[in-house]
């Protein structure tokens, strides 16, 4: 039952990323159709960075004390890709190149999202095989 809750846990956090992934998104969404400027596109998308990349970090670690080891393996590329960005200080989004690098920028954020929706799929996969091991046993 423990392991369920577990999986509970994980698939809240990843909910929670993907959220975050699409809110910067849709920030871009709108400075590309020239609904927002890009001083709040960017201070938008800023303010959440560093939250996503802390909630991937907890996710990765609550995998790796859970004990679960391929979800953890399947985590640790990009927690490495985040932290690589944050010691490179390239993590945040740059009002004065935010034009230049918005395709970029979207094709990245885009790639995080299709990521967070397998590691999703792959977590509802263990959480019901977990609660149908639970209930035969």
């Amino acid at each position: 039952m423990a392991d369920l809750y577990a999986w509970l846990i994980s698939f809240f956090l990843i909910i929670g990323l993907l959220v975050l992934v699409t809110f910067q998104l849709m920030c871009l969404a709108d400075l590309e159709f020239d609904y927002i400027n890009p001083y709040d596109s960017s201070y938008r998308i800023n303010k959440v960075i560093l939250p996503e990349f802390i909630t991937q970090g907890v996710l990765c670690l609550f995998y790796l004390v859970t004990g679960h080891w391929v979800m953890a393996l399947f985590c640790i590329p990009h927690l490495y890709f985040n932290i690589r960005l944050y010691r490179r200080r390239q993590h945040l989004v740059d009002v004065t190149e935010i034009f230049n690098l918005l395709s970029w920028e979207k094709k990245y954020r885009l790639v995080k999202l299709f990521y967070l929706v397998f590691i999703l799929f792959l977590s509802i996969f263990w959480m019901i095989y977990t609660s149908l091991e639970d209930h035969d046993g």
